[in-house]
């Protein structure tokens, strides 16, 4: 009778009292559990066995009967929607979750075959557009791709918040227009505060952002408007330095359509950290750091020409400022460079018929780093900061009454915006800073729907 093959289990086990291989091991001996005489002569044994059972002196490892799942979770625009939590279920299997990253993409790996269901819970800001499951069946060693899960921007309620599709940049400190119901993000700095020359684009139908041509040179403080289809940014500074000793008097015109910068006519004077206000075609600059607070100018695009107007009478920037009812309303700002302490309440108001500065109502209290906008018939101002921290205040003035109403905090507080828009029943509070200073830009894309009116 043949005598019985020794089994591949005995193989193995005398390979595993060496080092696991066949091979001199590239450790030294000394630290090993077996020496090296002892260890080649087991390895040696080990191969002849298998010789002699008809094998090739190497074990056989069932390969990995596991598959993974891949998955993407979209916008109904076809973007990426980062933080949704996605589900995995069945198949007698513990219950999974995964995240979708930035690109929208979740994956499960390990996943034993067989048919698993798969569900999305929607990301903040987000409501399910479609189906909020889905199947998939899993075979070993192969990937199985899942269909997408389609989420829609959360309609913002009357008097409440919203998020839309965040910026490309984390900047602060910028300028910011709008022309044709798309909003253009004009430099700014990141926390490293190195002045930037990015121009970041949303498209407000689509909830798309895109980057432009990159500003003629580095901006921060600027002023912006948009003005029969064309976007102008005036002034600013070109480092962070906190006394405008940078600040420029140059004007930049783009023209959406033909997507590059000209420069036009410059500013009387270099400033920045003022405002700029569109009324009848023309852009009315006020204030800026000191020592060019009063400063108060207008730029006729039509005509490339600025005019010098009468001061503004209380010095200020970091100010906010609208057109209302054919007059120019200056509101707030502070009143010293850098984080100045000293906050004015002030709402000045410029009649370009007859040239003169009266008062209205002052803010309910004093604030500096704000932004605002008009929105049926009120002026919506929010935001801001002190040196104490973030000011969350949103309050609207009526001109009819002449006086100021608070409503909700805003839930993400912000500063470092000048410029703003009302589009499609929204305020957008696009960017800014979250925390004091110049270094906390951040992605935020913020839109509130007013419900009060002043018309």
């Amino acid at each position: 009778m043949k005598p019985k093959k020794p089994t591949i289990a005995l193989a193995t086990a005398l390979i595993s009292a060496g080092d696991g291989t066949a091979t001199e091991p590239s450790t030294p001996p000394s630290s090993r559990g077996v020496g090296g005489p002892m260890r080649r002569a087991l390895g040696l044994a080990a191969v002849v066995i298998l010789a002699s059972c008809g094998g090739d002196g190497t074990t056989k490892v069932s390969p990995d009967t596991t598959g993974s799942i891949r998955g993407t979770v979209t916008d109904n625009g076809g973007a990426g929607v980062a933080n949704a939590v996605v589900t995995l279920t069945g198949n007698a299997q513990a219950a999974r979750t995964a995240n979708s990253g930035a690109n929208g993409v979740y994956t499960f790996a390990k996943v034993p075959p067989g048919t698993y269901a798969l569900a999305v819970t929607s990301a903040a800001g987000f409501v399910i557009d479609a189906a909020g499951t889905a199947s998939v069946t899993v075979a070993g060693g192969a990937e199985a791709n899942a269909s997408a899960f389609v989420l829609s921007r959360a309609p913002v309620a009357p008097g409440g918040w919203g998020l839309r599709a965040g910026l490309l940049v984390a900047n602060s400190e910028f300028a910011l227009a709008e022309s044709n119901g798309k909003i253009y993000v004009m430099g700014g700095y990141p926390a490293s505060r190195q002045t930037s020359r990015t121009l970041q684009i949303y498209d407000i139908a689509s909830d798309r952002w895109q980057l432009g041509p990159e500003l003629p040179q580095p901006n921060n403080h600027g002023m912006a408007a948009g003005v029969n289809g064309k976007v102008y940014l005036i002034g600013g500074q070109t480092t962070d330095d906190q006394e405008g000793a940078t600040a420029v008097d140059r004007v930049y015109e783009l023209d959406p359509a033909k997507g590059a910068w000209v420069e036009k006519a410059r500013m009387p004077t270099a400033r920045s950290g003022g405002v700029a206000v569109v009324h009848d075609g023309k852009i009315y600059v006020a204030g800026g750091r000191v020592p060019r607070g009063n400063d108060f100018a207008v730029y006729d695009p039509a005509a490339d020409r600025w005019e010098v107007l009468p001061n503004l009478p209380s010095q200020r920037n970091h100010i906010t400022g609208a057109a209302i009812n054919g007059r120019i309303h200056i509101v707030g700002g502070r009143l010293g460079n850098g984080l100045s302490p000293l906050k004015s309440d002030a709402n000045e108001v410029f009649d370009p018929r007859t040239r003169v500065w009266t008062t209205a109502a002052p803010m309910l209290r004093g604030r500096s780093g704000m932004n605002g906008v008009m929105a049926r018939g009120c002026f919506h101002v929010w935001g801001g900061e002190a040196p104490t921290g973030m000011t969350p205040d949103h309050d609207y003035y009526d001109p009819r009454s002449d006086k100021w109403t608070s409503l909700a905090n805003m839930p993400i507080p912000i500063h470092g915006v000048v410029g703003s828009a009302f589009v499609d029943g929204l305020i957008w509070a696009v960017g800014g800073g979250t925390d004091i200073g110049g270094a906390s830009g951040s992605l935020h894309n913020q839109a509130y729907r007013p419900a009060v009116s002043c018309e």
